[in-house]
């Protein structure tokens, strides 16, 4: 009898583009380093995102914009990422592409200000009766079924709490239980259950169990202090466009959306200006009381170009509201017509009168160098081994043709090298990968050779 291992892929993460991109790889004066967080080069660039960053914390840049312009492949979307990143979770950010707002169902500008909303954070602070503490017992009690038949309903739930200074158990209604299965709560796990309306939050996994093998657990907390019942501030973060969805479907609920649904009785409504101007006035009312804190993210469109002149006319108007996310474009664009216009050229194919809102980053080619300690990093990532002359080769062709044509080529040649068992690749495998596939330039200097037999 063959017995084999079956190895999971639940926790397999998909290797993108940009997964080596950890942050801006600056120091403590704001100085970029040459390599760090899985950035290379381009230091001007990262010192002048390092300054956004610092900027957007202190919430001094709400309602600004930021252009990202460069060549292709010079890491625009990277330094936009690495922006997030540096901002953490807790900071909203939105990305969109430029082509996202061409649709036959919602207005391009609605589009626009659907992700203008989602990049704007609500933080609200209650002080509530709670029951907290690490999840001793969990046990679903079961009952025979009232209306007869085999089948048992649930009757309630007894659950153990334990905080540093007691222990207390709790039977629990079976709505609760549907909210514990929600947060996946399992014993062990620190959570607390709100007194009044039965909501149940998941904080972490209790750090008594730290030293165990547990590859689920996605942060290990301290055991709660105090006793297991007690008022406590909780914190809940949501997007503006969360309300205004919350608001136009209100469905019954345990969070800070049901709560805000309130605003309008009505089943089902369509987001419109007044609604979004009903629920802004709740919003600043909620800010004047201290209750809640406006959180400015970040809204990035990649490929802005792409956007007409009337979304760009609503973007002017949209910046200059006072609740507005930073903005960051980014496009590979030079001098070009904007769209929706019969005859204005335009730097980048934006308005000028939008342009003079915008502080500009550019981003430059790589050198030699930068290109190969890129590919040395993605091969890291990738889990691939490149030989000496095989690095140098992607680096010399990475300059000839572009940094994504030779990334690109890391796969394909790691199939080859295992075809001809090996786990390492080697400068053949690339040569004959290279011979295989052709870069742009290559490609539009074979159909000019050859123009006469395509259809054109």
């Amino acid at each position: 009898m063959r017995i084999s291992e079956v190895k999971s892929t639940s926790r397999e993460q998909r290797i993108a583009p940009h997964t080596h991109i950890k942050g801006l790889g600056l120091n403590d004066e704001g100085r970029a380093y040459q390599q760090a967080d899985g950035f290379v080069g381009q230091s001007s660039a990262r010192e002048a995102g390092g300054i956004v960053v610092d900027l957007i914390k202190s919430k001094k840049m709400a309602g600004r914009a930021l252009l990202l312009a460069g060549a292709p492949g010079t890491g625009k979307t990277a330094i936009a990422l690495a922006i997030a990143q540096e901002l953490g979770p807790k900071v909203p950010f939105c990305p969109m592409v430029g082509s996202e707002v061409y649709s036959s169902e919602v207005k391009k500008t609605e589009v626009l200000m659907e992700n203008f909303r989602r990049a704007i954070g609500l933080r609200i602070k209650e002080i509530k009766e709670v029951y907290e503490g690490e999840v001793l017992e969990l046990t679903p009690e079961e009952t025979e079924n009232p209306l007869g038949g085999y089948g048992k309903t649930l009757s309630h739930v007894t659950i153990g709490l334990k905080t540093v200074k007691g222990i207390k158990t709790l039977k629990l209604d079976p709505s609760i239980y549907e909210s514990i299965q929600k947060e996946k709560v399992t014993v062990g796990d620190v959570i607390y259950i709100e007194a009044n309306t039965g909501a149940v939050k998941r904080v972490g996994r209790s750090d008594a169990y730290a030293t165990e093998f547990d590859l689920e657990a996605d942060e290990y907390v301290p055991l709660p202090k105090g006793e297991v019942h007690k008022k406590k501030e909780i914190v809940q973060d949501v997007t503006l466009n969360d309300l205004d969805i919350a608001n136009a479907r209100p469905q019954g609920g345990q969070d800070i959306m049901s709560m805000m649904g309130q605003l309008l009785k009505p089943k089902k409504t369509e987001i419109t200006d007044k609604l979004r101007k009903e629920i802004n006035k709740v919003v600043n009312k909620y800010i004047d009381q201290g209750i809640a804190e406006l959180v400015p993210g970040v809204l990035f469109i990649d490929e802005v170009h792409l956007l007409d002149i009337e979304c760009f006319t609503y973007l002017n108007k949209a910046l200059e509201s006072t609740i507005s996310p930073i903005v960051i474009f980014a496009t590979n664009r030079g001098m070009c017509q904007v769209r929706g216009t019969e005859d204005i050229i335009a730097p980048h194919g934006i308005p000028v009168d939008l342009l003079d809102r915008i502080l500009i980053i550019r981003t430059l080619p790589y050198t030699l160098d930068d290109i190969r300690a890129i590919v040395q990093i993605r091969a890291r990532i990738e889990g691939l081994d490149l030989s000496e002359d095989a690095l140098n080769y992607m680096a010399e062709s990475g300059v000839k043709t572009s940094l994504r044509y030779v990334i690109q080529l890391l796969s394909p040649a790691s199939i080859l090298a295992r075809t001809n068992g090996r786990e390492n690749i080697t400068l053949d495998d690339l040569k004959e990968v290279d011979d295989l596939f052709y870069d742009a330039k290559s490609s539009a200097k074979i159909l000019a050779e050859y123009q006469a037999r395509y259809v054109s």
